[in-house]
């Protein structure tokens, strides 16, 4: 008697409910179960624990302040073995990159085929990884070339004030926000601006929007 292959459990989390609803008939088109839809990192975190999916697939944008990669970042923490593909419609090297290093299992556009999409998701449902041939070679170049990018220079306290000083905010504001001294603040700013070369705020603003970090 043939053994019964139970269909993928699958998660979604994105704030476009359009989109997800047009992913998740494409992936139970192919027989898969989508299990749960979620429209907020905060809120995907807690349905995560709750179903515990074979696999999410994770928007990295959300209209909050918490991103994809944030929701990530814990869930990894609370379940290591999670298996995870990021959705974005923003497709930026770094972020690319970014999204592997977490331990993603894939990374693809929203407007990809939603084969690939399904492709994706039964690697990372085996713990395999999945490349679309572009994504693949755009980080075989970035590889080749080197890494520039705040997120491979700056520590994520770094990376968090770097952030807030792209959205315009003053060294005694982002002390404020982040509890700290206003001279602590103000050291941590000159040293970011030193390692990224970059000191005047279009300048800031335009390398955070260019590595995806915050929004044009």
């Amino acid at each position: 008697m043939e053994a019964v292959t139970k269909p993928v459990r699958v998660m979604l989390a994105d704030d476009h409910p359009i989109v997800m609803t047009g992913f998740a008939l494409s992936l139970e088109g192919v027989g898969m179960d989508v299990v749960g839809q979620a429209r907020a990192p905060e809120e995907a975190a807690t349905m995560y624990a709750d179903l515990l999916p074979d696999v999410l697939v994770l928007d990295i944008r959300f209209g909050t302040e918490l991103t994809g990669l944030d929701a990530a970042r814990s869930l990894l923490g609370a379940y290591p073995a999670a298996n995870i593909v990021f959705l974005s419609q923003f497709d930026q090297d770094s972020l690319i990159k970014e999204t592997y290093r977490l331990g993603a299992r894939a990374f693809v556009t929203k407007d990809c085929d939603p084969a690939d999409l399904a492709t994706a998701v039964r690697h990372a449902n085996e713990g395999k990884l999945y490349f679309l041939p572009q994504i693949a070679e755009r980080l075989a170049n970035l590889s080749v070339r080197g890494d520039v990018s705040p997120q491979s220079q700056l520590d994520q306290r770094g990376l968090e004030i770097f952030k807030l000083m792209a959205e315009g905010l003053t060294n005694a504001e982002i002390a404020e926000k982040l509890e700290l001294s206003t001279k602590t603040i103000s050291n941590i700013s000159q040293s970011i601006k030193e390692k990224l070369g970059v000191h005047r705020q279009a300048y800031i603003t335009k390398l955070a929007v260019k590595h995806g970090l915050i929004e044009p």
